[in-house]
């Protein structure tokens, strides 16, 4: 069981968009989110351009940090950002969202890759 109560809450919020929604992509977000926080996603700006094409939308189960470059613009939605990735997306025309924003923009989560 996670500590803190934030993660715990969209966890519950994810699992129950997920039976409303009938969208497997909140509870498979939800298990991964559930992981020890040693084995959470901590993904580069790199590997989101290598995996990514243009406007399409990211969502990272943990943390973005700011290493590689991004060369197209594309939605990232994740738990934490560092500033330097910040800083890259938005310079290459995307944009940075919460995972709650991300769910209430897309409820059905049609359209949306996860990168671990």
């Amino acid at each position: 069981m996670k500590t803190n109560p934030q993660i715990n809450q969209l966890i519950n919020i994810l699992k129950e968009k997920s039976y409303q929604e009938q969208a497997p992509l909140w509870k498979d977000l939800a298990r991964r989110l559930s992981k020890p926080t040693r084995q959470q996603a901590e993904v580069n700006i790199s590997r989101i351009n290598r995996h990514t094409t243009e406007d399409e939308t990211v969502l990272v189960p943990g943390k973005v940090l700011g290493s590689g470059t991004l060369d197209h613009k594309v939605q990232v939605a994740a738990l934490d950002f560092s500033q330097t990735a910040v800083e890259k997306i938005i310079s290459a025309g995307g944009k940075c969202l919460d995972i709650t924003l991300l769910l209430d923009e897309n409820p059905k989560g049609s359209g949306v890759r996860i990168i671990e």
